[in-house]
């Protein structure tokens, strides 16, 4: 279930993105590109998240 929340919530975040910035340039909005971008950027949150560590180390601070 959470692939597919991250996978919408990117898509929307992606396609609000790609609208304003085709309206800026003065281009066609295109949902194709749009979808290819919201999918790398799902991937690549997913990649991220698994890089990075859970929480702190449980290492004892020395004083």
């Amino acid at each position: 279930m959470r692939f597919f929340w991250t996978f919408f919530w990117t898509f929307l975040l992606v396609q609000m993105i790609n609208y304003v910035v085709s309206s800026m340039i003065g281009t066609a909005f295109e949902l194709k590109t749009g979808l290819i971008l919201s999918v790398a950027a799902t991937i690549l949150i997913f990649i991220v998240a698994a890089i990075i560590p859970e929480g702190p180390s449980e290492k004892e601070a020395i004083h």
